[in-house]
């Protein structure tokens, strides 16, 4: 509904300087306008033990990416939050697990025509149940390495999902090995 819409744009989100210091605050609206203002964000790639990798599919409402296939859980880091526990409370809102083990594994800095933020990746292995929320996410499935290679160009991928995908790839070769 509108107002739970502008009242997510009125979120406040801490801005950062390159080495993640917090340096201020700034809400959704002017961090996604075409700012640049740095902010934090988490990334959990959730792999099940058979090494596939869990995508969401994004909802149709919202504002960046809509209808895309895109990391299992990613979103922002609220300002006074600490990075770990955005993690976990992103993961509970969008998929609703709770009982994993994240394994942080890399930071970098992702800039689109929109926003620049500081992606904070972790991965885990899951074999339980999923609660999508359905207001966040269309649908999820666990897709093979091969699945998703098979389709990178094909645009149904987020471009942030696309670009790490390089990225976790020498990570999916480890889950791959201890399985």
């Amino acid at each position: 509904n509108k107002r739970q819409k502008k009242m997510a744009q009125d979120e406040l989100f801490p801005i950062i300087d390159e080495d993640g210091n917090v340096i201020g605050k700034a809400t959704r609206r002017e961090c996604h306008s075409g700012s640049m203002l740095l902010h934090p964000v988490v990334h959990l790639h959730v792999f099940n033990s058979k090494g596939e990798l869990y995508l969401q599919k994004r909802s149709l409402s919202k504002d960046i990416q809509p209808g895309k296939w895109d990391t299992a859980v990613g979103g922002h880091v609220d300002y006074g939050e600490e990075i770990e526990t955005a993690l976990r409370r992103e993961a509970r809102e969008e998929l609703g697990i709770t009982d994993y083990t994240p394994v942080f594994f890399l930071r970098y800095t992702y800039q689109s025509t929109r926003e620049r933020e500081v992606v904070n990746d972790y991965y885990c292995i899951y074999d339980g149940d999923f609660n999508v929320d359905p207001v966040e996410i269309d649908e999820g499935r666990f897709w093979t390495r091969e699945e998703i290679e098979s389709r990178i160009s094909t645009g149904i991928f987020t471009p942030q999902f696309s670009g790490e995908l390089e990225k976790i790839s020498a990570l999916w070769d480890k889950i791959l090995k201890n399985k």
